[in-house]
């Protein structure tokens, strides 16, 4: 699902749940299920779009992440794992108290493959901010898949912040 918005094409919806924001992403991508899910669980590919993740990327497992282009540090938990169809992981950024939870869900459609993103947790007054960087990381996501250089955050931020902006602005509990 995307729509445009002032020009600008937004993958992303908003909500609140129990005074946290929510996001909710949609992106198709041309690929497989099985491809997709590697880009989303190997580190290797990971280091190639999103940023470095290292510890235990199984159920359970703990791990520790920097994103490179908005430089966030934080750890996590893989809180559910059904490859190759659902990834859980609650996380907690190295500078605040509160965690937020993304699930990711895969979902083949032909030859192509349906990636829907829910992040939770994050506080109200963020989730503009928080929903304009997830759109940018399922860009470069598709970018690095398409074999395409990924972009700098900066210009692309200034172009689809405002368009999530608009969306926040009616966002109460």
């Amino acid at each position: 699902m995307s729509t445009t918005r002032g020009g600008r094409r937004i993958l992303g919806s908003l909500s609140a749940a129990n005074g946290e924001g929510v996001i909710r992403v949609e992106n198709r991508f041309d690929t497989t299920v099985d491809d997709l899910w590697s880009a989303l669980t190997d580190p290797g590919r990971l280091a190639h779009w999103l940023g470095d993740v290292e510890g235990d990327l199984r159920l359970g497992g703990e791990f520790r992440a920097h994103v490179f282009l908005s430089g966030w540090e934080g750890t996590g938990r893989v809180e559910s794992c059904e490859p190759p169809r659902r990834l859980g992981v609650r996380m907690k950024d190295a500078d605040s108290d509160y965690e937020e939870l993304t699930d990711a869900v895969l979902t083949a459609d032909g030859d192509h493959t349906i990636l829907v993103v829910e992040q939770r947790g994050m506080p109200l007054a963020l989730l503009a901010a928080y929903a304009a960087g997830m759109q940018l990381h399922v860009e470069d996501l598709a970018a690095y898949l398409a074999g395409r250089e990924v972009r700098t955050m900066q210009s692309r931020w200034q172009e689809v912040l405002p368009a999530y902006q608009e969306l926040a602005a009616g966002i109460t509990d």
